[in-house]
């Protein structure tokens, strides 16, 4: 399946011959004993593992050295930072990424190339380290939609299709401006009304679609999830070394270290809720498009806000980021596709008809 393939994989997932640092000095020369379970499928089935992928610290916000390959003031994103640039600059065809706010799509919008976040737990998270044990998702990044799922279907074992192939009709589609429509530039704003108008030319049923105001609660039950989540699974490194630590993870753990008991369990029931919910707003919908990030990508000091991410991270749904335009700056804004839970195969053969769509 992916004979001779080369493929990055970003360094929060083990890999047997090589080590693994999570972007921290606390894990310097840390040599796993095995791969992660989607870096063990991959190579069972041919690919060829040529390098550690940068990431921000522990899959967090705190960037590392990675620059974008299109313009080297700005950021990647982050916190596949590494593997979103690397297939952009053609260094390797594939690449494994992780998302638990928005760190797969991201940064492929950022660098003008393909993310895909599967549904929760399609690709095994085992062998990854963890910081939201409820929200991790493992994701793969590559130059087209059929690249994404070729590499998905491989770590996975699931037969993704081939979404390279024209769909039967055109898709049923939700135009989604989402809650955290005000973060968007007025290039993003412009790039979704141009990408409607395009999809509707293209053959395909569009609508507008917004989010109930129950979906508001998202964004406090997303945050408090992690927080509560990465304070426990990052617990060991926070009590031995945290002079090892950035100030802003720090910041994040102690905050969810602080939060009463019942506050992970409330946030918790809150997704879930959301998550039945969703399924009943997809009725007569295919697939929702929405913004992959506000703009383009910023100055190297951030990695870029996850407020169009978080809330499909949350809701456990597969998503895909195609490129669909440029910024003021030139360089490239993305356009997401979001299906229903468990709808990955449909969802990515449909990504494919919006990205020759918009192409």
């Amino acid at each position: 399946m992916l004979q001779g393939l080369p493929i990055g994989v970003k360094d929060v997932i083990d890999t047997a011959d090589m080590p693994t640092e999570y972007n921290s000095p606390i894990y310097r020369s840390h040599q796993p004993r095995a791969d992660a379970a989607c870096v063990a499928s991959a190579r069972a089935r041919g690919a060829v593992v040529i390098g550690k992928t940068v990431t921000a610290e522990f899959a967090y916000r705190h960037p590392g050295p990675t620059t974008n390959p299109l313009d080297p003031t700005r950021t990647p994103g982050g916190s596949s930072s590494g593997s979103a640039a690397g297939v952009a600059a053609g260094c390797f065809p594939l690449a494994f990424a992780t998302q638990t706010g928005g760190s797969t799509i991201r940064p492929a919008a950022f660098c003008g190339v393909v993310g895909y976040k599967p549904s929760f737990g399609l690709i095994s998270r085992v062998g990854v380290k963890p910081l939201s044990d409820s929200l991790d998702h493992v994701g793969v990044i590559a130059r087209s939609v059929a690249d994404c799922a070729l590499l998905a279907a491989a770590a996975s074992g699931q037969d993704l299709g081939a979404p390279e192939r024209a769909q039967a009709a055109a898709p049923r589609i939700g135009v989604c401006r989402s809650p955290a429509w005000p973060a968007a530039s007025p290039d993003t704003q412009a790039l979704l009304e141009r990408v409607a108008a395009q999809l509707g030319r293209a053959g395909a049923h569009v609508e507008a679609r917004e989010l109930p105001p129950q979906y508001a609660e998202l964004e406090q039950a997303h945050s408090t999830t992690l927080a509560v989540e990465a304070a426990h699974g990052l617990a060991w490194e926070l009590n031995t070394a945290p002079d090892m630590l950035s100030d802003t993870l720090i910041e994040t753990l102690r905050w969810g270290l602080a939060q009463p008991p019942a506050a992970l369990l409330t946030a918790r029931k809150t997704l879930a809720g959301l998550r039945l919910d969703f399924d009943a707003f997809m009725q007569g919908l295919d697939i929702l498009v929405t913004p992959s990030a506000p703009g383009e990508a910023l100055a190297l000091d951030s990695t870029g806000d996850h407020a169009f991410n978080r809330l499909w991270t949350a809701l456990h749904v597969p998503c895909v980021t195609v490129p669909a335009g440029t910024g003021v700056r030139g360089l490239p804004l993305g356009i997401q596709i979001v299906g229903a839970y468990g709808s990955d195969r449909a969802t990515l053969a449909r990504a494919a008809w919006v990205e020759s769509a918009v192409a």
